[in-house]
């Protein structure tokens, strides 16, 4: 399995150094639930988000695993705007098959398509109406030929974020991606995400949440579902330590997901 890079010396670094910290607000990171956080990582700031993530699903006698190292690096442009660069990184696929005729294998390794993007802070939660964040993307067919997608694929989506009493977090989040069909035209496919957090502590956090990362038609591969449940660690207020499980609602959905992570600020 893949190791995690080597931002866990920056972790360490981060640590020793959390006394000069102490008036920061704590960072705030886009993982490990789908839906995105509103919050940009402010002017001049870097934060790498990474992570270690494995897929199992099993159907007809087919067993299917994959492995990523999911990568964000957020760069904040002001107090408001941030660049964005994401990747599933390196992949590991393997298939195993097995039928009357006996067994059959299949291994895969290369690298994912890389996005691009910006994310745009546009409002603070103000009473009942939440703070929301604007994330724009382009999917670049960047990867290895294996794993290549089909194009540039464009997408947007708006984060929605309620701070709630008791010290509970909502988090909405839908979405529109522009793909290439299979018949050579486009197709707009949807996504939606919500999730329910709780901080227990001021460094301890926990969520479940329902996330849809593909709406589309049968004829255009139709959708993903899955139901997540996960946790996150505050080692001080510049490095995050979170996971996730996830369990998939449909034929389309891997039946098993998990990650675990590493977030650090600059």
């Amino acid at each position: 399995m893949p190791t995690l890079p080597p931002a866990v010396h920056l972790c360490v670094l981060l640590a020793a150094s959390a006394a000069h910290a102490a008036d920061e607000e704590p960072i705030v990171t886009d993982r490990p639930d789908f839906v995105e956080s509103s919050a940009v990582v402010g002017k001049g700031r870097l934060q790498l988000e990474t992570s270690v993530a494995v897929e199992r699903n099993r159907v007809a006698g087919t067993r299917e695993r994959t492995t990523s190292t999911p990568t964000l690096l957020r760069f904040g442009v002001s107090d408001t705007l941030e660049l964005r660069v994401e990747t599933d990184g390196r992949l590991r696929y393997r298939v195993d098959r097995r039928d009357d005729g006996g067994e059959a294998h299949e291994r895969l390794r290369g690298a994912a398509d890389t996005a691009v993007g910006l994310k745009w802070h546009a409002l603070d939660e103000n009473g009942a109406l939440p703070a929301v964040g604007v994330l724009l993307h382009a999917d670049v067919d960047s990867g290895s030929t294996a794993f290549r997608g089909d194009g540039v694929r464009p997408s947007l989506r708006v984060a929605a974020e309620w701070e709630l009493p008791g010290d509970v977090g909502v988090g909405l989040m839908p979405g529109i991606v522009r793909e290439r069909a299979a018949d050579g035209g486009h197709v707009v496919t949807g996504l939606f995400a919500v999730v329910v957090g709780k901080n227990w502590t001021e460094r301890l956090r926990t969520f479940v949440e329902l996330a849809a990362p593909r709406i589309a038609r049968g004829k255009d591969g139709g959708s993903a579902a899955s139901f997540d449940v996960g946790a996150s660690w505050l080692v001080n207020r510049n490095c995050q330590v979170d996971a996730m499980l996830s369990r998939g609602l449909n034929s389309r959905t891997p039946d098993v997901a998990f990650t675990v992570g590493l977030s650090v600020r600059l």
